[in-house]
């Protein structure tokens, strides 16, 4: 494949999504036609994995992992973007499957990706909020934990647990991957954090941010927990490597940062 085709993949992890999956996939199909479509199901008893087979019998930009049971966010994300670098994909995308991100942005965090390796849809864009519908308490939480990713381990990002993004192949192609164990907002911190240490360059472009319209949330305090814990299993591993590094009177790899 030559460097001006691009190929994207939008990849949606998904749990009992059978009210959305059907008219989201019919969007994002709309929005971004040259874009194929990676589902990760996790056996939803709802049947969302069934209508996603169907659907992709007559459409073949449409593909789903059938998974057993529900493995969490991280490792959906993980398996999609492995099957990506398996094949000639040019581009992944994060995207929820509940309509809080708007699949009409898709075409500008691609557009995005031109001056970015990774484009993330951002909620709170140089501190203005665009967010609707979300409880007061939910948007305090997730402001106090961009501001603490900030202060932690310095990500110069106003919004640094947002989960939609489009990554370009070459940053997922050296993301040490098989060691990246988090799963919700950590996740999404565990990702920046490791592509801005690897000078890739990691930018925001504003979107409006809708709380969901069917179905449940899957914010849990245990998500919240590992968060708040993970951003200093990541600082203090950050600062243990560039010791390393340091002591060994070696410089550390910074593959984005090569063109």
């Amino acid at each position: 494949m030559t460097e001006d085709v691009i190929k994207p993949l939008v990849c949606v992890p998904t749990y009992n999504e059978a009210e959305n999956i059907e008219k989201l996939i019919g969007r994002i199909i709309e929005e971004l036609p040259i874009a194929e479509i990676m589902i990760i199901d996790d056996g939803s008893p709802d049947g969302t994995g069934d209508i996603v087979n169907k659907l992709a019998v007559d459409e073949p930009r449409i593909h789903c992992l059938h998974r057993a049971g529900k493995m969490g966010l991280g490792t959906a994300y993980i398996a999609a973007f492995k099957w990506a670098l398996e094949r000639n994909y040019t581009h992944c995308f994060e995207m929820d499957a509940d309509f809080s991100h708007d699949p009409k942005d898709l075409p500008r965090l691609l557009e995005a990706t031109k001056e970015f390796d990774i484009a993330i849809g951002s909620r709170f864009y140089a501190g203005k909020l665009s967010i609707v519908n979300w409880p007061l308490s939910r948007l305090i939480l997730s402001m106090a934990a961009s501001l603490y990713v900030r202060v932690i381990i310095g990500i110069p990002l106003w919004d640094c647990t947002t989960g939609y993004k489009c990554f370009r192949r070459k940053v997922l192609e050296h993301l040490p991957l098989h060691k990246v164990k988090s799963e919700g907002y950590s996740f999404q911190i565990d990702l920046n954090f490791r592509a801005t240490r690897m000078g890739f360059k990691v930018g925001e472009i504003p979107i409006i941010f809708a709380d969901r319209a069917e179905g449940g949330s899957k914010m849990s305090k245990k998500i919240v927990f590992e968060a708040i814990w993970r951003v200093w299993q990541l600082r203090l591993a950050a600062l243990g490597e560039d010791l390393g590094y340091f002591f060994r009177g070696k410089r550390r790899p910074m593959p984005g940062k090569s063109n």
